[in-house]
């Protein structure tokens, strides 16, 4: 049974790269960094009466063991997998035992804009909504809607 919004914290995970935000392809990803993500799910989630466990890794593995501890502690995750979207099965069988915790899936850019082989992502599978292209903007309205789908 998934936790409330309210009674336990939501997992904000992003994967590689993307410690780089502000540095690394600003005309892509734009100037906001990690740390103004971070701070704008903080905000959000806060507003909605509620809290923020954010954590960036360039490791598949350790974002693996994050989904697993997020199904026992959290009430829900947003996720931007960036690279591992378009390549980790791994990552998509964690999210997938993840059963009733919802799930939102969050890009900076319209990956439906770029290559074609990031057209593609295995944990849209998984997840219960798919956000792209809206830069920092949209990780609020991903905390959001997992608090929606909490009711």
């Amino acid at each position: 049974m998934p936790h409330s919004f309210t009674s336990a914290p939501l997992m904000v995970l992003n994967g590689p790269n993307l410690n780089l935000l502000g540095k690394r392809q600003p005309e892509v990803y734009g100037t906001d960094t990690l740390a103004d993500v971070e701070a704008l799910c903080a905000r959000t989630a806060e507003k909605l009466g509620g809290r923020t466990d954010a954590r960036q890794s360039n490791h598949e593995g350790q974002l693996v063991d994050w989904v697993h501890e997020a199904r026992e502690h959290h009430c829900g995750i947003v996720i931007n997998p960036a690279a591992y979207s378009h390549t980790s099965v791994a990552l998509l069988d964690a999210l997938q035992a993840c059963e009733g915790l919802p799930v939102v899936e969050v890009h900076l850019s319209n990956i439906h804009q770029r290559e074609r082989f990031r057209h593609h992502s295995y944990v849209s599978l998984r997840a219960d909504a798919v956000i792209a292209g809206c830069g920092l903007q949209g990780y609020g309205f991903a905390v959001e809607r997992v608090a929606a789908l909490l009711g």
